[in-house]
């Protein structure tokens, strides 16, 4: 029996609505590492013509050139979603499904490109990057009004990623010379690098895909 007097011991908290996690290998093939950044231009491509804007060239009255840009799948799915959320309070299950599988494929771009993981990014297969976003229930979850000014909130967020970022990269850098020499990721910067993906996560899932209210914590793990 319980002492009354015993204070009740707090809920766990429940893991963030986007998680993402990387298999570490003790091993990396330094011929894939010194050319990597030639051996990803075909997946970046790829990758690139699926998200980017169209920019189109059009003339005015005077006859003088004007370049105009569209914006591409990404921001479509945004403005897309903050109206569905806004106006009717859903979001379709199925172009939820689209944006979680189209990050996932970002996210192993990424990951080959960062250089931890060796395996080339698939368009369909998990590999070793593994990333999962929680469907909302919009109705119980989600704030109709905050979309729009999630992007607002998110300020503090992407000014401290901004210098993580940079971090990343020059981690990046170190970790390219280690693995030609040693042939190891050191486990120190893998998980640098991977927190900053990460928190990119989180940050995502709250402010463009807006798929949970709860605000994300400014942590690497």
């Amino acid at each position: 029996m319980s002492d009354p007097t015993t204070p009740p011991t707090p809920p766990a908290p429940t893991a963030y609505p986007a998680r993402l996690d990387v298999d570490y290998s003790d091993a990396h093939d330094r011929v894939k590492t010194l050319f990597r950044i030639v051996l990803i231009i075909p997946i970046a491509v790829v990758y690139g013509v699926l998200t980017a804007g169209e920019t189109r060239t059009v003339y005015d009255q005077s006859g003088e050139a004007v370049s105009t840009t569209s914006g591409g799948i990404v921001s479509g799915l945004f403005l897309a979603t903050v109206l569905m959320i806004l106006f009717r309070r859903r979001y379709p299950r199925w172009w939820f499904d689209f944006a979680r599988e189209l990050t996932r494929f970002g996210a192993r771009v990424c990951a080959y490109a960062v250089l931890v993981t060796d395996d080339y990014p698939s368009t369909v297969e998990e590999q070793q990057v593994h990333l999962e976003i929680d469907y909302p229930d919009v109705e119980r979850d989600l704030n109709r009004w905050l979309p729009l000014v999630k992007w607002l909130l998110a300020i503090p967020h992407f000014v401290v990623l901004a210098f993580l970022t940079v971090g990343a990269f020059l981690a990046v850098v170190v970790a390219w010379f280690a693995i030609l020499v040693t042939g190891r990721y050191p486990r120190g910067l893998f998980d640098f690098v991977v927190g900053v993906g990460r928190w990119w996560l989180r940050v995502e899932a709250y402010a463009i895909l807006l798929v949970t209210d709860r605000y994300p914590p400014f942590s690497l793990r």
